[in-house]
């Protein structure tokens, strides 16, 4: 089974930091940062923290465990985390070099229920428990 791990990385803006995919033939959307399990890595904790690194250059604070989403094949765990400095620029990640990989932009969204709507959050599971703790207020009170 594949095990990955996600960052819900919160700002000092009081924006969440999303990667925007743009494919050929694919309607955009928004992913959250982070990415699988290496061998090397001590535990999922430090592998988030090292996907953070890759993906925006930026070192993260885990704040909690957010939600886990499990299949046959595949557990992804969500962790809330917070982010004061990255640099998208000096992303060091493997697949930002990939041929045929499509565009990957980070964007800043605000935590608020209408721009969650207004994106294409995926999987579809973490859009929905990300738009129910914007509306309870969760999201800023970890900030």
């Amino acid at each position: 089974m594949q095990h990955r791990v996600r960052a819900v990385l919160l700002t000092p803006n009081d924006t969440m930091l999303l990667i925007k995919r743009i494919r050929p033939g694919i309607d955009p959307y928004w992913v959250i940062v982070g990415g699988k399990i290496e061998p090397t890595d001590a535990s999922p904790e430090e592998a988030l923290l090292r996907e953070v690194r890759e993906e925006i250059a930026g070192e993260a604070e885990i704040v909690s465990l957010l939600h886990s989403i499990e299949t046959d094949d595949e557990r992804q765990d969500f962790y809330l985390a917070t982010v004061d400095k990255w640099s998208f620029e000096d992303r060091t990640g493997p697949e930002f070099s990939q041929e045929g990989r499509g565009e990957y932009l980070l964007e800043e969204i605000p935590l608020t229920t209408q721009a969650l709507d207004a994106i294409n959050l995926l999987p579809q599971e973490i859009a929905g428990v990300l738009h129910k703790a914007v509306e309870r207020g969760d999201l800023l009170a970890a900030r």
